[in-house]
C-alpha cells in the first residue's frame, strides 16, 4: 500500500499500516440545584488520532537523513491530507510526532521503522 501526504510520495509502500482510532464525542455535564441527576449537553464529534507505521529505505545515511527531514517538515501545525494506497483519505490531519522506532543497516543501505501520530481535527 502506498501513501501520499499532500500529494507528495514521501513514504515507501512496503509494510505501511494506517490505523485510525475511534471518533470521540464530548459533552458538558452540569448539576443543577433542584434537579435529580445532571444535565448533559452533547457538543458533538471531536478529533481522533491516526497512527501510521512503516519502513523507510535509503542508499546512505545522508539520504535517510534527508527523507526524515522531509517528513519532519510536516510537523508544522498546519493541516495535511493523507491518501492511503487503498484509497482511504484522511483530511485535516495535523502531524504531531514522527518517531524512528528502529534503525538498521541492510545490504542496500539504511532501513528504519517509523511511527507517525496525527490528530484528525475534523472528522
Amino acid at each position: 500500500m502506498s501513501a501520499t501526504l499532500d500529494g507528495q510520495k514521501v513514504f515507501d509502500e512496503q509494510e505501511l499500516k494506517i490505523e485510525p482510532s475511534s471518533v470521540r464525542r464530548d459533552s458538558i455535564e452540569r448539576a443543577i440545584p433542584g434537579l435529580a441527576g445532571v444535565l448533559s449537553v452533547d457538543i458533538g464529534r471531536r478529533s481522533r488520532k491516526v497512527k501510521q507505521r512503516g519502513v523507510l529505505r535509503a542508499n546512505s545515511q545522508s539520504q535517510m537523513n534527508n527523507r526524515i527531514s522531509t517528513i519532519s517538515a510536516f510537523i508544522d501545525g498546519n493541516t495535511h491530507k493523507l491518501v492511503a494506497g487503498d484509497d482511504r483519505e484522511f483530511d485535516d490531519l495535523r502531524m504531531d510526532t514522527f518517531r524512528v522506532v528502529k534503525e538498521r543497516a541492510s545490504g542496500s543501505g539504511v532501513v528504519i521503522d517509523y511511527e507517525i501520530v496525527y490528530t484528525q481535527l475534523v472528522v
